[in-house]
């Protein structure tokens, strides 16, 4: 099925089990006891209840802790989509807030979940795994001036970023110069000489300071 529903309000589902879970924990919580004394077993449940309720969507953090401005849901919803977010957001963002702590606790561990899912389009942990093309459903749902949440984003690796700019720019000098030799000579030129100056300088400063005889040793090693 294409997980389109056109019932709203949402149902509270994962995350307003996760509440209830976060609630009994969250307003004695403090980031810096827990990481010297580990999770109490409460503490540990609620940490799972919330890493469900974000493999299941993990569109909703960023509503909740007001990263992404929470709108008029759509007639139609897209399961586990951003238009879910936009609608459980919109119904329950006020009852996360009424839970003194529960923003702060959702902050420190919804991202954890992502550790667990490495490959999210191929294998999941507690579901099924995350439908790829769920981006395209959900802008022919939502407004055009929001701006839809995309998950998994499509990154890649640094490392193919910077060798993929590496060689454009190299493949580019190769034909500049190929084209346009004088020029490219005289620009080669000018840019030795404006890297070469603080050099010079510093040389400078360092005859004035050292003496004679110390200089003359530097300069013939």
């Amino acid at each position: 099925s294409s997980g389109i529903n056109a019932e709203w309000p949402l149902r509270p589902g994962c995350y307003s089990a996760a509440l209830l879970k976060i609630r009994p924990v969250c307003e004695k919580f403090f980031a810096d006891v827990t990481v010297k004394k580990g999770l109490t077993t409460h503490q540990f449940d609620a940490v799972e209840a919330l890493q469900r309720a974000v493999e299941f969507n993990p569109h909703v953090p960023q509503y909740l802790l007001e990263e992404k401005p929470i709108i008029l849901p759509p007639e139609h919803l897209l399961k586990r989509g951003d238009s879910e977010a936009v609608a459980y957001s919109f119904y329950h963002a006020a009852h996360w807030k009424e839970v003194p702590g529960s923003i702060k606790f959702l902050e420190c561990f919804w991202k954890d979940t992502f550790k667990l899912i490495p490959f999210p389009l191929e294998k999941g942990k507690l579901f099924h795994p995350y439908t790829s093309g769920t981006e395209e459903t959900d802008r022919e749902l939502l407004p055009l001036f929001h701006d839809v949440s995309v998950y998994p984003k499509k990154e890649l690796p640094f490392f193919l970023v910077f060798t993929a700019g590496l060689c454009l720019f190299t493949l580019s000098l190769a034909l500049l110069t190929h084209f346009y030799p004088i020029f490219m000579g005289e620009l080669a030129r000018i840019a030795l000489e404006y890297f070469a100056t603080p050099f010079a300088m510093i040389a400078e400063h360092l005859q004035a300071l050292l003496p004679q005889q110390v200089w003359n040793l530097l300069t013939r090693a």
